[in-house]
């Protein structure tokens, strides 16, 4: 079994900024990519940045330039530093990790935690 657990969400005003991370435990071999989601009530989940094994970072437009995607492979753990924050970017997010384990490849989602934007 595999768990992710997101963690440094709260409230924050606008321009300001917060660091999540996504810590996976449990029994697996590897992560391969790792995607950060949003989900703001009543919209879909979307995928705002990803990263894959060799680093390389990919953004959606909505946050490209704001935020920074990275990971610390000997933690198992995968960052996301938001810089400059709306009240636009106020969702749950969740990180999801492509994960190899003894039955193969799998995707594991997180619980979530609550990013709220306010002035």
């Amino acid at each position: 079994q595999v768990q992710l657990v997101e963690s440094g969400g709260g409230l924050v005003q606008p321009g300001g900024s917060l660091r999540l991370s996504c810590a996976a435990s449990g029994s697996f071999f590897s992560i391969n990519g790792v995607g950060w989601y949003r989900q703001a009530p009543g919209k879909q989940r979307e995928l705002i940045a990803g990263i894959g094994s060799d680093g390389n970072p990919t953004y959606s437009g909505s946050v490209k330039g704001r935020f920074a995607i990275s990971r610390d492979n000997a933690k198992n753990t995968v960052y996301l530093q938001m810089y400059s924050l709306k009240p636009e970017d106020t969702a749950v997010y969740y990180c999801n990790a492509h994960v190899r384990t003894r039955a193969g490849w799998a995707d594991y989602w997180g619980q979530g935690t609550q990013v709220t934007v306010s002035s």
